[in-house]
């Protein structure tokens, strides 16, 4: 690529290299939308999620209930309303304990440095390898199915690979001549931590918040699927997706509906974490 070319990308600011990105954008206004629905759904919604009518039962769409109804009468539409804002907490939540863990380990192990940086590493490499879903369904059955410990459960697993990237990034401000500036004049470590690492790290964070929330939700739909997340009358996303697919062949809208609105989230998602990438990161839009 020629100098002016990439003269003009550095000269460029994030926000701007992000709003060419139509992809990114559309996905952000999608995310945007589905989620002001999905937690406006106690005002919004045309039933109560909960609520059954065993006479309409089963019910193709219709004018009175728009995705049908469900084996017990409950309209659809307002379930999926309901799943979506469960989904989208767990995923919201999750990711922020993901952040929290793997930012602090990932800049303890970049300070320590040495021989415990590497034993801090090692750590993370370990249970890499560990089936992390597995972990997860092992907590959901020893400490119970309750909102508080999904959102620690499956943020407990995400963790890791925050840690990796934190820890790369952290090294190389560690070595840059502002901070050690900064060392020079006796600035305390949180000092350096809140006005130099975590400022300079904010697009990086951002970036893997984004790309983490899809796979947060995922693992949860999963776990769901399996019937060891959500539990019934509260509905999520994964929990509808088990409950259609199980009469998929008599009532196939059971199924479409939350498999569509879920595919088009995480593909947002990932559209979404892509754009930010390459807007906060140019040198992966040239190669």
């Amino acid at each position: 690529m020629s100098e002016p070319v990439i003269e003009s990308l550095a000269s460029e600011s994030g926000w701007q290299r992000f709003r060419r990105d139509r992809a990114a954008v559309w996905s952000g206004w999608f995310l945007v939308s589905i989620a002001a629905v999905c937690f406006l759904s106690p005002l919004i919604a045309p039933y109560p999620y909960m609520a059954q009518d065993l006479a309409h039962s089963a019910a193709a769409p219709s004018p009175a209930h728009w995705l049908g109804t469900d084996l017990l009468g409950r309209d659809v539409l307002s379930r999926l309303l309901q799943g979506g804002m469960i989904s989208l907490c767990v995923g919201l939540i999750a990711t922020s304990v993901a952040l929290a863990v793997g930012i602090c380990y990932g800049v303890l192990a970049a300070e320590v440095g040495g021989r415990a940086e590497d034993a801090l590493m090692r750590f993370v490499d370990i249970v890499s390898t560990l089936p992390l879903t597995l972990i997860v369904i092992l907590c959901t059955v020893v400490f119970g199915q309750n909102m508080p410990m999904i959102f620690l459960a499956v943020g407990g697993v995400s963790w890791l690979t925050m840690a990796r990237i934190i820890r790369n990034q952290t090294r190389e401000l560690k070595a840059s001549q502002f901070v050690q500036a900064a060392e020079s004049l006796g600035q305390s470590r949180w000092g350096i931590f809140s006005r130099h690492y975590l400022p300079n790290l904010a697009g990086t964070i951002a970036v893997c918040a984004t790309l983490t929330v899809p796979g947060v939700m995922l693992l949860e739909a999963f776990v769901s699927f399996l019937g060891l997340g959500v539990k019934a009358p509260m509905t999520s996303w994964g929990l509808m997706i088990k409950e259609g697919a199980d009469i998929m062949e008599e009532c196939p809208w059971l199924l479409i509906s939350p498999s569509v609105v879920f595919a088009l989230t995480l593909l947002s998602l990932n559209f979404l974490g892509d754009g930010l990438r390459d807007a906060f990161d140019p040198r992966s839009s040239r190669k």
